[in-house]
């Protein structure tokens, strides 16, 4: 009988993802040091990454969101950003890191980033625990990336296909049906 795991090739158990979000958290907190940065985490897919990285950071970190579609039940971008939440609180004048779970295309973080610039903050880096750079419209500065991966639809630790599958501990090549 073959069942939904059957679709799924494991591209990262959860320990490396576990080692490599330490080694993201220890390289912003050597980056920040001495500041107390504001982590965007881009909903719905960076709250597993997004929790764990901000545990790996030895600051003060305060912690906002944003809401962000551009696949709809796809699973490739559409390209059109549409806004789904808005930060709560000001980041004028203050350090910001977005986290974010994939970046694809780059058409979604050069939306957020041109979002962000009209907000004023002191710096924004950007925050990734994964990118496809094959898959890339847009060259965007990335100053942390997880892994690169290759052009593969991927979910688990957040990711997902039509909402499912983001509970998963690892992240995998989704080969199922669609």
């Amino acid at each position: 009988m073959t069942t939904w795991r059957d679709h799924i090739d494991v591209l990262y158990d959860a320990e490396t993802i576990k080692r490599r979000i330490a080694e993201l958290g220890a390289q912003i907190t050597r980056d920040l040091a001495g500041r107390s940065p504001i982590f965007v985490g881009i909903l719905k897919g960076s709250v597993p990454f997004f929790a764990d990285l901000i545990r790996a950071v030895d600051l003060p970190v305060q912690c906002e969101f944003m809401g962000i579609s551009s696949y709809g039940d796809d699973t490739e971008s559409s390209g059109v950003v549409q806004i789904t939440y808005d930060l709560t609180k000001t980041i004028e004048g203050q350090d910001v890191v977005l986290v974010e779970d994939i970046v694809d295309t780059g058409l979604s973080m050069q939306y957020l980033l041109a979002s962000m610039a009209t907000r004023r903050p002191r710096s924004v880096r950007v925050c990734t625990l994964l990118e496809k750079p094959d898959n890339a419209r847009v060259k965007i500065p990335l100053d942390y990336v997880g892994f690169r991966i290759p052009n593969e639809f991927v979910i688990g630790y957040g990711l997902d296909y039509a909402g499912k599958y983001r509970n998963l501990p690892f992240i995998g090549v989704y080969r199922g049906p669609t």
